[in-house]
């Protein structure tokens, strides 16, 4: 596993963006959470935006308006963490590609909403080089494909800057989301990247997203 504090490694595309991007490999969940809240904390104007792309153990995580009810169903040794993202509960684990924006958004001149739209917009871009439809919901953020949820969202927002972001599902052990209620709905169907024929790995889609989201961050 890659550590948190390790030097950042920045591609050519995001310091042209003068966004850094972190590429974390397969990191826990709360040191990583920790980090982020760390460097919102110490933020000031010359602070860079960062965008971190990684992946996590099996983990999951609810966020504040988490309910009893949506907590997995059985044992199957998978920690939760209660966390101070918006949402329910999701899982994460390894094959899904997780990219947290850490932003000052007062910079970026965006509210909420459109930050949120952006992001799916990048999510969306990205399914569609590869022919598949992915779609948005109003009464739900994330990123659908028919039915079945795809890439979930989660952000915290302090002093006009966010944290969390995106976890988007490539080649994975699926069979931990039906012990949960995905993001607070029963009975919700998930998919993947490998399931619709996408055989891109989560080094390559990792890549592939965060141009997506740099370009939709301009």
């Amino acid at each position: 596993m890659t550590d948190i504090t390790a030097p950042i490694r920045e591609t050519t595309l995001a310091r042209a963006r003068e966004v850094r991007v972190r590429q974390l490999g397969l990191v826990e969940y709360e040191p990583t959470w920790r980090a982020m809240q760390a460097l919102t904390a110490r933020r000031d104007a010359g602070t860079y935006d960062e965008i971190w792309i990684l992946q996590h153990p099996p983990v999951y995580t609810l966020g504040v308006a988490g309910k009893a009810e949506h907590l997995p169903r059985i044992d199957n040794g998978i920690p939760v963490i209660r966390i101070d993202r918006g949402g329910q509960i999701t899982y994460h684990g390894p094959g899904q590609l997780v990219a947290y924006l850490l932003l000052d958004m007062r910079r970026l001149g965006l509210s909420v909403r459109p930050l949120v739209r952006r992001m799916e917009q990048a999510v969306i871009d990205l399914l569609a080089e590869h022919g598949v439809s992915g779609e948005r919901r109003a009464d739900a953020p994330g990123v659908y494909v028919g039915a079945a949820k795809i890439a979930a969202l989660g952000l915290r927002i302090r002093n006009g800057c966010c944290y969390h972001g995106i976890a988007l599902n490539v080649d994975m052990d699926l069979a931990p989301f039906h012990a949960i209620n995905p993001c607070g709905y029963p009975g919700l169907a998930v998919t993947q990247m490998r399931d619709l024929g996408i055989a891109d790995g989560v080094e390559l889609v990792g890549t592939r997203l965060t141009q997506h989201l740099i370009r939709a961050l301009r």
